[in-house]
């Protein structure tokens, strides 16, 4: 069974950084594609990035150099840094795996995780 749990999200003023974490079981990280998605209220689900089970890197123009998104492998874990967080970035962060290549839609991905609030103050 394929589990995906997210952590390290919480409220931040403008300006902070916050590291989200999305912690696999049940699949290796390193041999999976894993992306970040974020929904804000009333908005559709949009890319953040992802990295290839290659090691290869992919942002949404929104996040670039801002965002940095890495693994541990022996951790079996992803990472998501935001730092100079704005209070556009307040949304519900998730991350996701997909066997094989980035999807190019959300819908390729395979596992979701349960989703960690991120909340950016003025």
């Amino acid at each position: 069974q394929v589990q995906l749990v997210e952590s390290g999200g919480g409220l931040v003023q403008a300006g902070g950084s916050l590291r989200l974490s999305c912690a696999a079981s049940g699949i290796i990280v390193r041999r999976t594609a894993m992306g970040w998605y974020r929904q804000a209220p009333g908005k559709q689900r949009e890319l953040v990035g992802a990295i290839a089970s290659g090691g290869t890197l992919t942002y949404a123009d929104f996040a670039k150099g801002r965002i940095t998104i890495s693994r541990d492998n022996a951790k079996n874990t992803a990472y998501l840094q935001m730092n100079s967080l704005k209070p556009e970035a307040t949304a519900v962060y998730y991350c996701a795996a997909a066997r094989g290549k980035i999807p190019q839609r959300s819908g390729g991905y395979d596992y979701w995780g349960q989703g960690t609030q991120v909340t950016v103050s003025s």
